[in-house]
């Protein structure tokens, strides 16, 4: 195969030098050299190929290899290697640069011949992969209304460790390594965590609480594991945990199935406030059944601020009123400051629907204006809803 390409690129050449010479006297200079540049592009792309086939085949000549991982360093550079499979153990030697980047436990990829080829990456669980947040959310602090004092708390505890660490070290306290927001639902808690993704530069991970929940025995415990790690090599990073009291609650020396939960919280336990420093991992968690939580994970050095995300006041309310209405034609008639003294205990969550309501009311009447009467037509049906709605527990 690469003989004919060659022979097939030397004919070519040949072909196009002939047919140049031919076309000297036949032809016009500015056509000539359009011919000319073609047969230049072609040739580019016939060596292009060859040199993609004789890469190929070098590949395929080449012998497969095998995956060890070093049990032990020796002295005067030589690993104790153990291979995938036959557990076999082996000894060798490998060169300067590459037994000052092996450590316990690496994975490398070694030849027929027992020789270290490669240094493998640290294997990652893909779902540990795939709640790192690729694109920042839209969402920022100025889309949260209401919450004037936790925003603060948020980013003196969170970015102000990342961004400037000095002034942690200048008054000789330690940073919080993780926060708690607690409250009821639709309160901001998800929000805050968005904005914080929004604003910082460090890498961000979310998850949820039933995630990290597995039926088969240590699969819980390990996933917590890989996150954390990933965190680490990230660094800094912030992670995310949502609905912490799914894999958080109150330990019970009960045998129906919750022992899987009860490994996965020791696991997180060990990793938030263990024998290893996280370094520049800062933790956030969110709960709307804060009673639940153990106790042995709201202690401080494991969540050193708990921060309750409440119901917005009047003033709260008509904040979060005017954020979602800013890009919303009003009538004369709508008042900001009614909405809000209207809504009393209303959660943020349920004036973003209120509002997106009075919208939909002004769309069904082919309105140019949402009117105070959509609104008043967008709380009714809240109401309504709240009427048939039995009160329980957080959901």
């Amino acid at each position: 195969m690469q003989e004919l390409l060659v022979r097939r690129d030397v004919k070519t050449s040949i072909a196009f030098e002939e047919e140049f010479e031919s076309l000297k006297g036949n032809t016009g200079e500015k056509e000539l050299k359009e011919r000319l540049l073609e047969a230049l592009v072609a040739k580019k792309l016939y060596s292009q190929e060859l040199q993609n086939l004789q890469m190929e085949n070098a590949q395929l000549k080449s012998m497969p290899l095998s995956i060890a991982s070093v049990v032990e360093k020796l002295d005067e550079n030589t690993v104790l290697l153990r291979q995938h499979g036959s557990e076999k153990e082996i000894l060798t030697r490998v060169g300067d640069n590459v037994y000052a980047a092996l450590e316990l436990n690496t994975r490398v990829a070694v030849n027929n011949a027992l020789n270290v080829v490669k240094v493998l990456s640290k294997p990652i669980d893909t779902r540990a992969v795939a709640m790192e947040l690729i694109e920042a959310p839209e969402t920022d602090y100025n889309s949260i209304g209401g919450l004037d004092s936790q925003m603060q708390e948020v980013r003196e505890a969170i970015e102000l460790p990342l961004a400037e660490p000095e002034l942690f070290r200048r008054i000789g306290i330690k940073p919080p390594g993780g926060i708690l927001l607690y409250g009821p639902p639709g309160t901001g808690k998800t929000m805050l965590a968005r904005a914080v993704a929004h604003s910082t530069k460090a890498t961000f991970i979310k998850l949820s609480g039933p995630e990290l929940v597995h039926k088969y025995l240590g699969e819980g415990a390990r996933l917590v594991r890989e996150i954390f790690q990933m965190a680490r090599d990230k660094a800094p990073s912030i992670l995310f945990i949502d609905e912490i009291d799914a894999v958080g609650g109150t330990r019970t020396g009960s045998t129906d199935g919750t022992e899987e939960v009860n490994r996965t919280m020791m696991q997180l336990l060990a990793e938030l406030d263990g024998f290893e420093d996280r370094g520049d991992v800062k933790i956030i968690a969110a709960t709307n059944r804060i009673d639940l939580i153990d106790q042995a994970l709201l202690r401080p050095g494991r969540f050193d601020k708990k921060i309750e995300i409440p119901q917005p006041e009047k003033e709260g309310r008509r904040s979060i009123f005017a954020i979602h209405t800013r890009n919303m034609p009003l009538d004369q008639d709508v008042d900001i400051d009614e909405l809000a003294a209207l809504t009393e205990g209303v959660s943020g969550a349920d004036i973003n629907a209120i509002v997106t309501e009075a919208g939909m009311f002004a769309i069904r009447r082919r309105g140019e204006y949402v009117a105070r009467s959509d609104f008043q037509k967008a709380l009714d049906k809240l109401s309504r809803k709240k009427a048939d709605k039995e009160s329980g527990m957080f959901v």
